[in-house]
């Protein structure tokens, strides 16, 4: 019996390495199969890649070159706890305000959107720049190395648009051409922001903070850059130091005012005492009152003004305080890094993807064609 349960169990496994050695063979033969069709369709292979190959050419030769302008600043702003702070809260519990971080309005990564939003893009597509000791806009350079005045050839309301002047004017006519000159810019603000313009932080844990301004027009690309970054820079700076400053300039107003009544009492006891040289005795009202009056006022005015000089190089150190670091990095310089496809690397990029694609075409032609004729 033990014999028979043997044989059996041997039986079942030269069965299994049979089936094994089959499906082996089987798979061999299929990917020969596979192979020998592929072999035989080589001229439709070969001919749909060099047309992909004609193509990559085409493309690479007729692609225009994308130029990068990249800038990298570091970004750093002061927070409060630290000695500055201590003497805006004691100032502040002598009821004097010399401002303070609260409000946030730029913490974070909201700089970052500033660089998107539509007040700086239109500020900068509006700057002047040199180009051939000629001042053009970056608007005018965008529309000429477009092309867009070719387009509106057959829209003479396109044609006669300004945008280096931002006055308005009563007429009507003139408005609906401010209308229509506003229509061109927001559509160009949406284009740079979606295709030209990239701002981000290259390192989340860092507080550097790069932007990217892409353009087929090299002298465009770094001069929006520049510009950009000028522009969202000074108006960061300027909105976050505006609360501060404030203050300093009433404070400095106050100060001035106090000094200016301290002299002005100083100058009326002397005057009082050259209006009345041989002063009789018996009338010492008319020096001592007017004297006295003038050297008190100008007491009073004094400790005021000592108050408020110590109150005002506190403001001035808490506008220091409030001020961010706000340092370049880098900044573009010719010649900028071009993004081109070589001619050579479009012809072998074409030529393979399209002998993957007619491969693939051929598969599925032959499975679908066994399939039916199942």
């Amino acid at each position: 019996m033990k014999s028979i349960i043997m044989t059996k169990e041997s039986q079942q496994q030269k069965m299994n390495t049979h089936n094994d050695v089959v499906s082996l063979k089987e798979f061999v033969f299929g990917i020969k199969e596979w192979l020998n069709y592929l072999l035989s369709k080589w001229l439709i292979i070969f001919g749909f890649g060099v047309i992909g190959g004609a193509l990559g050419y085409y493309y690479a030769v007729t692609k225009q070159a994308v130029y990068t302008a990249t800038t990298t600043f570091v970004l750093e702003d002061e927070k409060g706890g630290n000695g500055l702070g201590n003497l805006a809260g004691l100032a502040s519990m002598a009821g004097v305000d010399l401002g303070s971080n609260g409000g946030g309005i730029f913490q974070g990564d909201n700089i970052l959107e500033l660089y998107r939003s539509r007040k700086m893009l239109q500020q900068t597509l509006l700057t002047a720049m040199d180009v051939n000791d000629q001042k053009h806009t970056l608007i005018d350079r965008y529309i000429q190395y477009n092309g867009l005045r070719r387009q509106w050839l057959d829209k003479p309301e396109l044609l006669k648009l300004n945008f280096q002047s931002d006055s308005l004017s009563g007429d009507q006519a003139y408005f609906k051409s401010n209308r229509t000159r506003d229509s061109i810019i927001n559509q160009i603000i949406t284009d740079i922001a979606r295709n030209y313009l990239s701002v981000g932080k290259p390192d989340k844990k860092l507080s550097i903070i790069k932007v990217d301004v892409r353009a087929r027009d090299e002298v465009f690309a770094k001069a929006f850059n520049e510009a950009l970054v000028k522009n969202v820079n000074d108006f960061y700076v300027k909105t976050k130091t505006k609360k501060s400053l404030q203050n300093v300039q009433i404070m400095q107003r106050k100060t001035d005012s106090v000094r200016a009544v301290m002299n002005g009492a100083i100058y009326t006891s002397a005057a009082v005492s050259d209006a009345t040289p041989n002063l009789n005795p018996t009338r010492q009202v008319q020096r001592i009152v007017p004297s006295q009056r003038a050297q008190f006022s100008a007491e009073t005015n004094k400790a005021i003004l000592s108050s408020l000089v110590q109150n005002l190089e506190m403001s001035k150190l808490a506008l220091m305080k409030e001020a961010p670091l706000l340092e370049v990095i880098d900044e573009p310089i010719y010649p900028l890094p071009v993004d081109k496809v070589g001619k050579i690397k479009g012809l072998i990029v074409g030529f393979a993807i399209f002998n993957i694609l007619i491969v693939i075409a051929l598969v599925f032609k032959k499975l679908i064609t066994e399939f039916l004729t199942k």
